[in-house]
């Protein structure tokens, strides 16, 4: 992986390569400027910057994004990463905070009365798990735009028919029927389960609609999802699915799950209006491009990969040696929730304290030099921060405990991403970023 270059004006520069990022830093001709990306500054101004004709490709997914950077003329993959999103997590939270809500209304103790009838959603509202989703592939792309002089963005613009996927002769008419076309939800179930209770096998007696993966296990309200027990074995299942339950036969009747293809469906337009605010030049193509260039180019499959295949504008050759994708977990910043709570909903620990301790918050990237003791040495990490003044440091090697203040010095801020490298590629970039360690 290339390494990006800016000036003393911070004006982004063709990147170069690890060998020639590392003998500027030695020859005192550049720092370190930013860690991730990893980024040098030149100690100069360049009048006549080189345009390299960068283009960032984007291949959009639920839980995981491609990125990459490539050079349109040499085909080399300059910069490539993949960014999970936390959308599943955010949807958990939102799911407890409105258990917790129903729980203090059921018992009459304080809570905040619901307001869903008296809320206004603004044109194009989505969700707070999917418009995570969104703006983590902005904040990636307008961070990466800084650093590197790009010209322009492809992105996968793909649409997912739901229908065809479950029903591959659907055709005609047939898209505004459905399942359901005919019948009412109970009285397909009791058709299709046979009007008996489908774990003991009861009849004659009265039977409740029930999911066959449980909601709170991620289940849905899909028919396909639904079947028929009475009210003693629906009670006994409980929140296992039919699997756990001893009846897996009945959970082969479930469908795959749709809600990824969803999430990428109902995103895809409000993502492709936040990238032409950008100004870039952008442009878009269809899944089935995507995989026929990355066939003729006999590469293997990988979300970053898929990325720097997205369009028309992909070069005839792409050079992936020596790439080292970084990993990026979307982690959030911190927890709005004051304290921790019991299963009874009562506090059980004191209120948070200051989020910033001596200048440093957890999450930050630091280096700490501890001249003596067991721990001496030079410490690269995150850290943890306490009250006290002695912070924990993790980093590749395990947890360091105990270390003061006084010897860290932050590298990066937390910014919300817990970053990673592929070790499963070439190991450039961590040769790079070991080396430079004593530049920090």
């Amino acid at each position: 992986m290339q390494v990006a270059v800016v000036d003393q004006n911070k004006t982004s520069l063709a990147p170069t390569t690890a060998v020639r990022a590392r003998l500027l830093l030695k020859k005192g001709k550049a720092a370190v400027f930013r860690r991730i990306p990893f980024t040098i500054i030149l100690k100069r101004v360049v009048d006549l910057p080189i345009d390299p004709d960068l283009r960032l490709k984007i291949d959009p997914g639920s839980k995981k994004t491609g990125i990459a950077i490539v050079n349109q003329r040499s085909g080399q993959v300059v910069f490539a990463a993949e960014i999970e999103h936390r959308g599943q997590t955010i949807k958990n939270s939102l799911d407890a905070r409105r258990a917790i809500r129903r729980s203090r209304r059921s018992r009459h103790t304080r809570y905040r009365k619901p307001r869903f009838l008296n809320r206004r959603r603004s044109k194009g509202w989505l969700p707070p798990s999917l418009l995570s989703r969104v703006e983590n592939i902005k904040t990636w792309v307008n961070r990466l735009s800084r650093f590197y002089p790009i010209s322009g963005i492809s992105m996968e613009l793909v649409k997912f028919d739901t229908q065809l996927m479950e029903n591959p002769e659907i055709s005609g008419v047939e898209y505004q029927q459905g399942e359901l076309a005919g019948y009412e939800v109970k009285e397909y179930l009791l058709e299709k389960w046979g009007r008996r209770c489908v774990y003991c096998g009861k009849s004659d007696l009265p039977l409740q609609v029930e999911h066959i993966i449980p909601r709170s296990r991620g289940g849905s309200d899909r028919v396909s999802n639904l079947t028929l027990a009475c009210g003693s074995c629906n009670q006994k299942k409980g929140n296992r699915t039919a699997a756990e339950f001893g009846y897996p036969n009945v959970e082969r009747f479930t469908k795959m799950t749709l809600k990824d293809v969803a999430a990428v469906n109902a995103t895809r337009w409000r993502l492709s209006e936040e990238l032409k605010a950008f100004g870039l030049s952008l442009e878009t193509g269809c899944g089935g491009l995507t995989k026929f260039n990355r066939k003729q180019r006999n590469l293997p499959k990988a979300h970053w990969i898929d990325a720097a295949c997205v369009g028309r504008s992909t070069p005839d050759i792409l050079i992936i040696d020596g790439i080292e994708a970084l990993e990026i977990k979307a982690t959030g910043h911190n927890s709005r929730q004051m304290c921790r709570m019991d299963k009874y909903g009562f506090p059980r620990t004191s209120a948070k304290g200051a989020r910033t301790v001596k200048g440093f918050r957890t999450g930050d990237l630091v280096k700490a030099t501890v001249p003596s003791g067991k721990k001496t040495g030079i410490h690269v990490g995150q850290v943890a921060v306490r009250t006290s003044g002695s912070f924990n440091i993790t980093n590749s090697g395990g947890r360091i405990e105990g270390i003061s203040y006084r010897y860290c010095r932050v590298i990066q801020k937390s910014d919300g991403y817990a970053v990673t490298v592929d070790r499963a590629s070439a190991r450039s970039q961590i040769l790079l970023t070991t080396k430079v360690a004593g530049f920090l």
